[in-house]
Formats: C-alpha cells, sequence, structure tokens
C-alpha cells in the first residue's frame, strides 16, 4: 500500500514537473516583431455610411473648426495653407484635410535598435505595445501604489521578455519619484537601456521631444534618424475640437524630424463627444483629420497614424466604462475611416475599469481585443497591463494579457492550408474508430501544435488541488517574478551608453527639478 502511494507520488511530482516545464516553455516562445494577418476584416458600416461620417466631419471642420491653442507658428501654418483662421479657431475649407494627407505614407517601418526587432505599422500588420501613462501601479504583494522609476525598467523588462509584444512603449508607468521636468531621460533610457525593441518618446513639451530626438540619434546616428523612423510618438487631442499647445509643440519636433506622430483623439463618449456612435465618430474623423494634416503642414511625408481612444461614460454615474457594444463598434468603423483616408491605424487594447485582475477585467479586455484585432488595428497601444481606466498598470494583468496576445496572433495568423496541416496522411492512417494520439503527423508535429498558455491551467480538479490550488491572477504573480529574476539585458554598445549617460547628466544639471 506505501509503495503504490509512493508510486502515485512520484507520478504527481512528474506530472508537476511537466507542467512547470511546458509553462517555462511557453515562457520561451520564439517572437515575431509583428504580427502579419491573414483573416478577413470585421466591418460595421457600409460605403454609404462612411461617407456620411466623412461628410459630417468635413461639415465640422469648415463651420465649427478646430481650437490649436498656444501656437503661434501653427496658426500662422493653416493661415498660408488656406483655412478661415480667427484668433485660435481654425475652420478647414472640405477638402482641405483630405487633400494635405496625400503626402502621408500608407505605412512605414520604425526601426529599432534591433534590426530583427523593427515592425512594419499600416497595411496588414499588428503591433502590440503595452500599457501607456498610469500614475499607480498594482502588484498582489504591494497593493495600489505610486509608480517609480524601478516599477518602469520591471515593465519595460516584461515587454522586452514577452514574445508577444512587439513594442516598448513609452510611459508604461509614471516614476513619480524623479522630478517631472526630467523624469523623461531615465524613461527614454530604460527603453534603451533594458530592450531593443522599438520606443516611443516624451510629449509633455517640446523641449522633451527634442531630447527624445537627440538621444535616439545617439543611438543609431544623426544621419540615420534624419533618414528613418526610430520613435513614434503619442499626441492626444483635447475632445472636443482642441489642439493643445503642448501637444502641437511636440508634434512639431517630431514632425520636421521624421519620426511618427499618433493623433489620437480621447473620447469618453457623453462627456467629450456626443452620447451615439455617429456623432462621436464624425467628431473624432474630424479631430484626427486637423492633427493628422498639420503634420503634413509641417512636414510633407512625416509619418502619421490616425489614432484614436474612444470609449463611454455611465450615464449613471458618469465614470468611464470599457468593454461595451458600443466601444466596440465605435473602434471598429474608426478602423474602416482609417483605411478610407489611406493612413495607419491606432486604436484598442486590453481595456477594463476593474482595479484587479479579476473577471471583470478579463471580460472587459476580452471586448476590446477581440475587435481590435478583428478591425485590423495596425497599432495597439495598452495591449496589456492596463487596470482602473487607465490609472493603474498591473503587474499581473501584465503578464496575463500579454498570454492573450499570443491568443489573438495566432487567430490572426489564419488557418495553414499547406499539404502538412491538410493532414491527409494522418486521416488515412488512422481512419474510423481510433485515435490520433500516436499517429505518425501526430509524433511531428505534436511540439508546435495549439497555442501552449503560460497561465491557464487545464488540468484535473486534483491536479490543480496538488499544485496548489491557485488562481490566474496568482500563477500570473510567480510568473513575472520568475521572468524578471531571469531577465538578461540586451547588448548596448559601451560607447552609446556612456554618451547617453553624459547626455542625461548635462541636461538634468542645466535647470533644477521641477512640478511640472
Amino acid at each position: 500500500m506505501d509503495g503504490d502511494v509512493a508510486a502515485e507520488g512520484r507520478r504527481g511530482r512528474r506530472g508537476r514537473d511537466a507542467r512547470r516545464a511546458g509553462r517555462a516553455e511557453a515562457d520561451r516562445a520564439p517572437a515575431t516583431p509583428y504580427i502579419a494577418r491573414k483573416v478577413p476584416l470585421t466591418e460595421v458600416l457600409s460605403a454609404e455610411g462612411l461617407a456620411l461620417i466623412e461628410a459630417n466631419a468635413e461639415t465640422i471642420l469648415a463651420e465649427i473648426g478646430v481650437d490649436f491653442r498656444d501656437d503661434a507658428e501653427a496658426i500662422r501654418l493653416w493661415r498660408e495653407a488656406g483655412a478661415e483662421v480667427q484668433g485660435e479657431r481654425v475652420r478647414l475649407p472640405r477638402g482641405l484635410a483630405r487633400h494635405l494627407l496625400k503626402t502621408a505614407p500608407a505605412h512605414f517601418t520604425q526601426h529599432a535598435r534591433n534590426p530583427a526587432r523593427s515592425v512594419e505599422i499600416g497595411g496588414d500588420n499588428t503591433v502590440f505595445a503595452p500599457v501607456y501613462g498610469p500614475p499607480f501601479v498594482r502588484d498582489l504583494e504591494g497593493g495600489r501604489r505610486y509608480g517609480t522609476i524601478e516599477d518602469f525598467r520591471n515593465f519595460v523588462k516584461l515587454a522586452y521578455v514577452s514574445p508577444h509584444l512587439h513594442h516598448s512603449g513609452g510611459t508604461v508607468c509614471e516614476p513619480v519619484d524623479l522630478p517631472v521636468n526630467k523624469r523623461h531621460l531615465d524613461m527614454v533610457y530604460s527603453h534603451i537601456r533594458y530592450s531593443d525593441k522599438p520606443f516611443m518618446g516624451s510629449v509633455t513639451a517640446a523641449s522633451r521631444a527634442a531630447d527624445s530626438v537627440r538621444m535616439a540619434e545617439l543611438v543609431f546616428g544623426a544621419d540615420v534618424v534624419a533618414a528613418n523612423t526610430v520613435l513614434v510618438n503619442l499626441i492626444n487631442c483635447n475632445s472636443p475640437l482642441v489642439l493643445d499647445g503642448t501637444m502641437l509643440g511636440a508634434l512639431r519636433i517630431y514632425a520636421a524630424t521624421n519620426q511618427a506622430c499618433i493623433v489620437s483623439p480621447f473620447i469618453l463618449a457623453g462627456a467629450m463627444s456626443p452620447v451615439t456612435a455617429a456623432g462621436t465618430l464624425a467628431q473624432l474623423l474630424a479631430e484626427a483629420m486637423a492633427g493628422m494634416a498639420f503634420t503634413q503642414l509641417v512636414r510633407p511625408g512625416a509619418p502619421v497614424v490616425f489614432g484614436t481612444f474612444v470609449s463611454a461614460v455611465s450615464m449613471q454615474s458618469g465614470a468611464p466604462t470599457f468593454g461595451s457594444p458600443e466601444g466596440a463598434q465605435m473602434l471598429v468603423a474608426a478602423a474602416q475611416l482609417a483605411r478610407r483616408l489611406g493612413v495607419p491605424f491606432r486604436s484598442g487594447g486590453s481595456l477594463t475599469a476593474s482595479k484587479m485582475p479579476d473577471a471583470q477585467a478579463a471580460y472587459e479586455s476580452a471586448n476590446t481585443l477581440q475587435p481590435t484585432v478583428q478591425a485590423g488595428v495596425n497599432f495597439v497601444l495598452h495591449a496589456c497591463g492596463w487596470l482602473e481606466g487607465g490609472l493603474c498598470a498591473g503587474y499581473e494583468k501584465f503578464v496575463m494579457d500579454a498570454d492573450q496576445l499570443g491568443m489573438a496572433a495566432v487567430y490572426a495568423r489564419g488557418i495553414d492550408l499547406g499539404e502538412a496541416a491538410q493532414a491527409l496522411d494522418a486521416i488515412r492512417e488512422v481512419g474510423p474508430g481510433s485515435h490520433y494520439l500516436g499517429a505518425t503527423h501526430t509524433r511531428e508535429h505534436f511540439e508546435t501544435a495549439f497555442y501552449r498558455s503560460a497561465l491557464a491551467d487545464n488540468n484535473s480538479v486534483e491536479q490543480w488541488e496538488a499544485d496548489g490550488s491557485h488562481d490566474m491572477a496568482a500563477r500570473a504573480h510567480a510568473l513575472w517574478k520568475r521572468q524578471l529574476a531571469a531577465y538578461e539585458a540586451p547588448p548596448l554598445d559601451p560607447g552609446i551608453d556612456e554618451a547617453l549617460q553624459s547626455f542625461m547628466a548635462e541636461r538634468k544639471a542645466a535647470e533644477p527639478d521641477s512640478n511640472v
């Protein structure tokens, strides 16, 4: 009896070891620089519906206009382009924005310092980037707290080691332990030092955008930066119908240096746009067209991305909501509008209002991510780590979302119809009434058959209990801890590192610390 129990214990341990090895193997899945989609696109508007939205957007631009605030150079450029300018209000004659956008590229390459990591933005390609902007972070041990530069570096490292994230992102969390006027230097440096994936620059002041470009020049070389796009940068419209001086200053720096701008209306429908999808779409198209057209006034041919962050507010509480059917409809429709303009599109992600990596977070994130993939979004910000309506970056949520991104990538690649995938030899070998577990075809392909999750538990309840009865959040906690413990930094030329450190020290010494 004791021998039987011992044997059963050995089998249980072997089973647990095999499952852990399988999850570790899933952690090390081969990375691809971006997704080349091979599935049909979902559409929610007919050609007539799209034409109606476009006509309404042109009416908004011509009759109501967009405020370009605190930027005399922007006003001058618009006046010279033929717009009607009254103070800071710019009204665009019908067709002017679309005409200017003819010089914007339909797709472009963002070069990474590791050429194997460079991404193609536009066309049938999808690039996943992590959460952007939260001042707070959360994990199961430390709870909710303000983000620090250590947290920032940790998220950069987690994005680097994930085979399902193609981009290092930008402000993956706010390092509030550093001065506001200097933290951008440490953030950009962290992307360069701890990852070799493409990254984003700072947009919180024109001078900080210029610092980002200079740091990129130290890494890639000034000539390379002048001729290529190495930075993608988020320029938010202040909806409704405002572009402010901070965003315009950063936009002009990046567009003038041939670096890409994501011009992205930030809309919570019901508060910052009408309560209807059609009204919201017309407004966001007008805002995006005005901002994108302005990049072409600064430098014709500068890469630009039609971005939108669009959701809704609760009409009962005023709080933001995510994962709603209306949000999915507007996301898909905005992607259609971007394709008609002939520019790349940014939207979507793994969005939730939940405070924890719980069932609400899972449902709402899935309800955002699935239409993101099906709509053909080219650049996906907030693809992992988003909690609390964007106020918080979650460690467990980060790796849980990344696991889902791997599944999304498999879906987006479509069904393999090659000879081996057709499996007729296997069907002939097995015949009626048997099984495929020992078939030659199965033995040849079982290691790559089906997506292997690093987090999902598909075992029996007995096996699950023997492993500790952990839920997915607990398994995710162990996973990110393991990933950080095993992290190894990509190589960086010591001369480049020294030049970056010298530049940062010089810039930090040039002015006192500030909280603005």
